[in-house]
């Protein structure tokens, strides 16, 4: 038997301990707290995938109602702070979307929107009154809107948040993206220290990788 086989085993650094075991902590505490957020994504991006389920036609049922009510015109003097005046009136709330400019004439018009309901709003200034085209939707619904619910559209600049509770929300979605990575990079480091044939690793690693690979190339090809 050679010398080599019959040598102890390498000592690892002090660093390398206390880096290895702050490691497996980050991973058993985020797992937790991010175990029903990855829930929810798993849940929601098989029913906006598999739109001929059973619930997944249940989530886009949802119930129209339409009405009118009088309201006090609001004092303030910018749109916005117009609009959640009508709101607070109306028991209306959620994230404020605004039609393509400009605005009617004597008209404040404006959408508000949350994961569980919508509400078209259209007030008429002069005659005092707020029409009101209310969708609620099915509770599986919010399940499949809170993929892509973020309270900005991406692709209209200018665009910003103004609910309190989608800013919490995508701060929390944030920080899931932030602490996956986290994660990531630390299930990479503890299958390199704890596998000593990394043959099979490797194996997986590059099948992900080219398979990501070719994904893109596909998508972003001309």
């Amino acid at each position: 038997m050679s010398s080599s086989a019959n040598a102890p085993p390498r000592r690892r650094s002090a660093f390398s301990q206390a880096f290895e075991t702050w490691n497996k902590k980050v991973h058993y505490y985020l797992g937790l707290y991010f175990l029903f957020f990855l829930w929810l994504f798993l849940l929601s991006g098989l029913m906006l995938n598999h739109g001929s389920w059973h619930i997944s036609q249940a989530a886009i049922r949802r119930v129209e109602t339409k009405y009118e009510r009088p309201i006090e015109v609001p004092a303030e003097a910018g749109e916005l702070a117009r609009a959640r005046n009508v709101m607070r009136q109306l028991g209306l709330a959620g994230e404020i979307d605004w039609p393509a400019p400009p605005q009617p004439p004597g008209h404040l018009d404006f959408n508000v929107a949350r994961p569980n309901d919508a509400s078209l709003v259209r007030v008429d200034l002069v005659e005092k009154r707020a029409s009101v085209d209310h969708f609620e939707n099915h509770p599986l619904a919010v399940f499949r809107i809170f993929h892509t619910f973020s309270g900005a559209r991406y692709n209209v600049a200018g665009t910003a948040r103004d609910w309190t509770l989608t800013t919490i929300w995508v701060i929390a979605m944030d920080a899931l993206a932030v602490g996956l990575i986290v994660m990531v990079v630390g299930s990479y480091y503890m299958w390199y220290r704890l596998k000593r044939n990394h043959t099979l690793g490797l194996v997986a690693l590059g099948a992900g990788m080219l398979s990501c690979t070719m994904f893109l190339l596909e998508f972003v090809s001309r």
